[in-house]
């Protein structure tokens, strides 16, 4: 692994069914957003929302971009993302196979 910078940033939100995550992940990486965008559930989610405790299913969305992308990638989920208020969290990856950096450079 390379800590060569600049690094990838990989990122997270949820969706409330599977169509719906997978739609938001093929329109980021067809709008080169992201380089990749990985589907994950259902997973279980529990959250408070205007003042009510809620559980329910949701989907998780994995995207990678270069780090160059990052406000980019963010106001695409925003714009899309079904949600009022979109869970986004984001992070800068410490360590990053020079191969796989560069793809994500290139893809991105």
């Amino acid at each position: 692994m390379s800590l060569d910078l600049p690094s990838i940033l990989i990122a997270w939100t949820t969706t409330d069914s599977e169509a719906s995550a997978q739609a938001l992940a093929k329109s980021a990486v067809e709008a080169h957003v992201a380089a990749c965008a990985q589907v994950h559930g259902p997973i279980s989610s529990t959250y408070r929302w205007k003042g009510e405790i809620h559980s329910n299913q949701e989907w998780r969305i994995t995207f990678k971009t270069p780090h160059a992308h990052a406000d980019s990638l963010e106001y695409f989920v925003q714009q899309h993302h079904p949600y009022d208020t979109p869970q986004w969290v984001a992070v800068l990856s410490d360590s990053v196979s020079p191969t796989y950096r560069a793809w994500v450079e290139e893809e991105g």
